[in-house]
C-alpha cells in the first residue's frame, strides 16, 4: 500500500516506520526540516521493545515536495493545523485515496470534510505511546491499540484492509462500530490530566500528591463523559475513570504533550480537547464549571508562554 503520513512527529514516525518495515511503501510528510534531513541522510531511527534500528526504506519530504498520490493518507498533525495541513496536500487527495484521522480532541472529521468526501474518512483513536527522542529518533516503550470507523460508519473494504496493514506492521488494530466511544473516551482523559498538568507545570505523577488531584480530574471526567452522552455516544465511564487513575500512579514523570507545548511556547491543542467540549456542552444544555475553568487557565498560561511580558 501506498502510505503518507502528514505530520511525522513521534507518532507518525513510529507508525510509518514501523509499517515501512513491513514492505510497505511509506512516505513521511513534515514540515521539521532537521528531523527529515536526519531521515534522509541515515534513515529512521526507532527504538522500540523489540530493537533499536535505523529504517532507511521510506521517504521523508515536505509537503509541497511529495508527488505521489497515496491509497492511505494518515493524519497526525495537531488538530488547530488541520485544515493548513490539508491544503499543504490537496494535490497528494486522489478520487481513491482514504484519509484516516488518529489525532486528538474533536472537529477534526469535519476537517477533513471540507476535502475529503466522508466516504472516504476513516476515524481513529489510538493508544500507543511514542516520544520524538531527537531528530531523525523516535522511542517507544509499551503497547497499545488502534480503533477505527468509517466517518459515515458504513463497512468498507479499505476499513478492513487498513485495519489488517496496521496490524501486520505491530500496531493493533481493531475496526470498532462505535469509534466515537473511544473518541470521547480520550477526549475525556486529556481534558482532565493535560489541562491540570499544564497549570500546574508538573508531570502526570504530581496529580496524585494529595486527594484532591485525582478527585479533580475524575470531576472532570464525569462532566465530559455527561457531554459525549448529551450527544448520543455510548461511553465506558468506568474505563476511562480507571485509566485516569492509573496513568497519576503509573506515569512518574511523564510531561502531557500540552504541558510540553506551553514550555516550547508554542500554542497548545486546548480549543480542540476541552474548547470543544464546552461549546457542545452548551450546545446541549449541560453544566461543565470545571472542564470550562480549565479551558480559561490554560489559554492565561499559553498566552504568556507564547507572548512573554518583557520585564
Amino acid at each position: 500500500m501506498k502510505i503518507a503520513i502528514l505530520g511525522a512527529g513521534a507518532m507518525g514516525s513510529l507508525f510509518g516506520g514501523l509499517l515501512a518495515e513491513t514492505g510497505e511503501q511509506v512516505t513521511l510528510l513534515d514540515i521539521n526540516d532537521a528531523h527529515l534531513a536526519v531521515i534522509a541522510a541515515h534513515g529512521l531511527r526507532l527504538e522500540t521493545d523489540t530493537g533499536d534500528r535505523h529504517v532507511r526504506n521510506l521517504q521523508a519530504l515536505r509537503p509541497s515536495q511529495a508527488t505521489q498520490v497515496p491509497d492511505l493518507l494518515i493524519v497526525f498533525t495537531k488538530s488547530m493545523h488541520t485544515r493548513a495541513a490539508l491544503a499543504s496536500v490537496r494535490q497528494l487527495i486522489g478520487p481513491s485515496t482514504y484519509v484516516l484521522t488518529l489525532q486528538n480532541g474533536l472537529g477534526n472529521v469535519e476537517a477533513l470534510a471540507s476535502v475529503v468526501p466522508q466516504e472516504r474518512i476513516l476515524v481513529g483513536v489510538t493508544t500507543w505511546p511514542a516520544d520524538l527522542a531527537g531528530p531523525g529518533h523516535v522511542r517507544s516503550h509499551g503497547a497499545g491499540v488502534i480503533r477505527m470507523m468509517t466517518a459515515d460508519g458504513v463497512d468498507r473494504p479499505m476499513l478492513e484492509r487498513v485495519v489488517c496493514v496496521l496490524s501486520d506492521a505491530g500496531l493493533r488494530s481493531q475496526a470498532d462500530a462505535n469509534v466515537w466511544g473511544a473518541v470521547w473516551e480520550k477526549v475525556a482523559f486529556n481534558a482532565a490530566l493535560n489541562p491540570l498538568c499544564t497549570v500546574l507545570n508538573r508531570p502526570v505523577d504530581a496529580l496524585g500528591a494529595v486527594e484532591d488531584g485525582p478527585a479533580l480530574a475524575l470531576t472532570i471526567v464525569e462532566e465530559v463523559l455527561a457531554v459525549a452522552r448529551a450527544s448520543g455516544v455510548n461511553v465506558d465511564a468506568i474505563k476511562v475513570s480507571e485509566n485516569v487513575r492509573h496513568a497519576i500512579v503509573a506515569h512518574r514523570g511523564h510531561k502531557p504533550s500540552m504541558l510540553q507545548d506551553v514550555l516550547a511556547g508554542r500554542p497548545t491543542e486546548i480549543e480542540s480537547i476541552n474548547g470543544a467540549v464546552v461549546v457542545a456542552a452548551r450546545r446541549h444544555g449541560v453544566r461543565v464549571p470545571h472542564t470550562e475553568t480549565l479551558m480559561q487557565l490554560v489559554r492565561l498560561v499559553q498566552a504568556q508562554s507564547t507572548h512573554p511580558q518583557t520585564p
